[in-house]
């Protein structure tokens, strides 16, 4: 399934920008190994949807800016008080030649392990860098927790089942997810006091301090 942006030329730039933005309208620009940058803008609203259903590391395709191009979202700019995009970068992919991306883990399932008594899931890796042709690019990667059945189970980039044109670049024995025992605390034994001792120590300090001077 082809997922597509329709943007527009932008001309505007510095302080014009925030008048787009206040109108609903997100600035952008897009640049590749073999063009250089074009700024374009497009519907905040619309980019958001997109971004969020497809993550980083989906192709897209870039309309109504020269050519369609197929692209990754490079980088996003976020207001730090309301959240929402304030620019965006696309990176053209080129035609015919592999690319190098991380791509995030999708944890699925429940593991078996954590109703055990005292058990914790710790995941270890959240993405991994694959290589692969721009539309052999997975968008995410699952992880399927219900093999974890008994403490010390765990999942290793080894056990990611293949997929075509796909090749993980990390160590197979990399650690992805694992079930331990959670360690309890052990108390220090609180040593118990001799109120007898604390009685003598204190009347025998009380009468040194009544014998008159000679």
């Amino acid at each position: 399934m082809v997922t597509i942006l329709e943007a527009s030329p932008r001309t505007e730039t510095g302080k014009k920008l925030g008048a787009l933005r206040a109108a609903g309208i997100l600035p952008g620009v897009v640049y590749g190994p073999k063009e250089g940058p074009v700024s374009f803008s497009i519907s905040r609203k619309v980019f958001e949807k997109v971004f969020e259903a497809a993550g980083e590391s989906t192709i897209l395709t870039l309309k109504g800016v020269g050519a369609d191009k197929d692209v990754l979202v490079q980088e996003v700019a976020y207001d730090p008080v309301l959240g929402h995009a304030l620019h965006v970068d696309l990176y053209a992919v080129e035609q015919g030649k592999s690319l190098k991306v991380n791509v995030e883990f999708d944890f699925t399932g429940e593991a078996p392990a954590l109703k055990l008594p005292s058990t914790v899931l710790t995941k270890v890796l959240y993405e991994i860098e694959v290589e692969c042709m721009p539309r052999d690019m997975p968008s995410h990667i699952d992880i399927d927790l219900s093999k974890l059945a008994e403490i010390g189970d765990s999942i290793h980039v080894r056990d990611i089942p293949a997929l075509p044109g796909v090749e993980f670049l990390a160590d197979p024995d990399d650690v992805i997810v694992v079930v331990s025992a959670v360690e309890e605390e052990v108390e220090a034994p609180v040593e118990a006091v001799d109120m007898a001792a604390i009685d003598v120590e204190k009347k025998g300090k009380k009468e040194e301090e009544e014998v008159p001077a000679e």
